[in-house]
This record gives structure tokens, C-alpha cells and sequence, in this order.
């Protein structure tokens, strides 16, 4: 359920975040299937995590089918207007508030989408059985055990150079080539970033850790709907505002706002033909 529910945060990192969605709702014809599919592969996805039993497919299917309706419906314009804003703005300079801000309109509007989600949500947790919550818990381990492998390797200047090529391939994909020049810029916005790999880590088994007690909690002791809706939704807010650890709230933050550096910096630093060709890659 943490991924669940919070998996949308991760994949928004400031304007490259914008991006990335933009191509998935209303961009590249494989975006648009994929948005249109959506249901089905999330689908997949969550049964990879819980391995759904007899019971639970149907409603599973129907609950995320309804959830995307809904999403569609309800919601696909404003994030076709946010795209179109953050188009006019790529042609001129950009701020580092201005990526922040930007950063704070997509939080809201996850906001609104997982508060949507918490009532099937609940329903999920509810019909969860003590062996796939325990499934859950091994495809954490899983996932951390890749996370080890990719992002605790080598010292500082590796895990730095790692970080930088991730964001060069990146901002490469939405701009075209970056000259020897831009690339020295986006190197030396993207060291000056916060690496602490082994918090990161450290946060993520915080918050499985929580959610799992917090599975085991409801399946032992099988409370109304409504209150594991409220035990959700306060699970869901403490992820987001990392409250749990001062420590990593802080960490995180001053992330967001090196990313937004890093973000205006790309975007100051290509040239009108790049500026066009992210412009067009959305409408491949």
C-alpha cells in the first residue's frame, strides 16, 4: 500500500516531473495507450505486489477501471492546461521558485487523486490475507536489494557521476544532445545536489516498515472502512511531508530544491533548437 498510494511522488521530480507525465497523459501515441490502458497496467503491477486471490480480481479490476474514468474525466484537463503553462515557460528563463511552485501544483494534484483512491484502498486492505501482506514484504526486500545494488555502490565521486548520467539521459531525451558546455553546467547542478543514498534507503525501509505494521494491524483487528480510510490518509500524509524523521524531512527538502536548481538550470541552458525539440517530442 505505501507504493500503492505513494509511488505517484517519486516519479515527480520538479518540471522533469511535468514532462513525464504530460508525455504519459497526452504526449507520444505509446503514452496515450498507456494512460488509456491504465487500469490494466496498474493492474499488473499491484498484483505483482499482493498476488490477488479469486475474490479479489474482479473488484480489483472494476475499483482501478473506475478510478481512471474518473481521472479522465474529471481531471485530465487541468493537467493538459499545467502542460501547456510549462510550454509557453520553456522559451523564456526560468526560476528556481518557478520550478517549486511547479513542483507544489503536481503534489496537489496527486493529493487529489490518492485521496480518491483511499476508499479502494481501504477495501484492498481490508481483504488483504496474512500471506500477501507477507508477499508484500518480500517484494519490498526485493526492491531494496536492487536499490543496494544500484545506488551503494563506490564512493562519493561515483554515486555523484551515476546520479549526473541518469540526469543527462534525461534531460537528453526531452532536449536533443547536450554540447561539452551544457553538460558541464547540468554536472556541476547535479553535484551540488544532497547524495545520501544510504538515508534514502534508510527512509524507504522506515516507511515499509510502518506500512506493513500498519497491514498486520488492520487485517488482525478488522476495523470499519471509514477508519482505515482515516488510517491511510494519515499514513499517506506522513510519507508526504516525511514527518516521522526530522532528519529526512530535512534531507529531502533541500533535494527538492537543488532539483529545482537543476531543473531551471537545464532549461536556461539549451538553445532555441533544443527548446523546440522538447515541444515536438511531446506530440510525437
Amino acid at each position: 500500500m505505501q507504493d500503492f498510494i505513494m509511488r505517484p511522488y517519486r516519479a515527480f521530480v520538479i518540471w522533469m516531473s511535468i514532462f513525464s507525465l504530460a508525455a504519459m497523459l497526452i504526449g507520444c501515441s505509446a503514452g496515450r495507450l498507456a494512460y488509456s490502458n491504465g487500469e490494466t497496467v496498474s493492474y499488473w503491477w499491484l498484483n505483482s505486489y499482493v498476488d490477488f486471490d479469486a475474490d479479489q480480481k474482479p473488484w480489483m479490476r472494476k475499483n482501478l477501471a473506475d478510478l481512471f474514468e474518473w481521472h479522465h474525466r474529471t481531471q485530465l484537463p487541468d493537467y493538459v492546461r499545467l502542460l501547456r503553462q510549462a510550454q509557453k515557460r520553456v522559451y523564456g528563463k526560468v526560476a528556481e521558485a518557478e520550478m517549486l511552485a511547479d513542483y507544489e501544483e503536481i503534489r496537489k494534484r496527486i493529493v487529489v487523486m490518492t485521496d480518491k483512491a483511499l476508499p479502494q484502498a481501504a477495501e484492498l486492505a481490508l481483504s488483504l490475507h496474512p500471506e500477501q501482506i507477507a508477499n508484500i514484504e518480500k517484494k519490498f526486500a526485493s526492491n531494496n536489494d536492487k536499490y543496494r545494488k544500484e545506488y551503494l555502490q563506490g564512493d562519493l565521486e561515483e554515486r555523484q557521476r551515476f546520479s549526473f548520467k541518469k540526469a543527462l539521459k534525461q534531460a537528453e531525451y526531452w532536449f536533443g544532445n547536450f554540447s561539452p558546455e551544457q553538460e558541464k553546467l547540468l554536472r556541476a547542478a547535479s553535484d551540488a545536489r544532497p547524495l545520501n543514498n544510504e538515508l534514502v534507503l534508510a527512509d524507504r525501509l522506515q516507511r515499509q516498515k510502518t506500512l506493513i505494521a500498519l497491514l498486520r494491524k488492520i487485517q488482525a483487528e478488522k476495523p470499519s472502512r471509514e477508519a482505515v480510510i482515516a488510517m491511510l490518509k494519515n499514513y499517506a500524509n506522513a510519507t508526504m511531508e516525511r514527518s516521522a524523521n526530522p532528519e529526512h524531512k530535512a534531507f529531502f527538502e533541500a533535494s527538492h530544491t537543488a532539483s529545482a536548481r537543476m531543473v531551471a538550470t537545464i532549461i536556461n541552458n539549451t538553445t532555441p533548437a533544443q527548446k523546440d525539440h522538447f515541444v515536438q517530442n511531446l506530440h510525437h
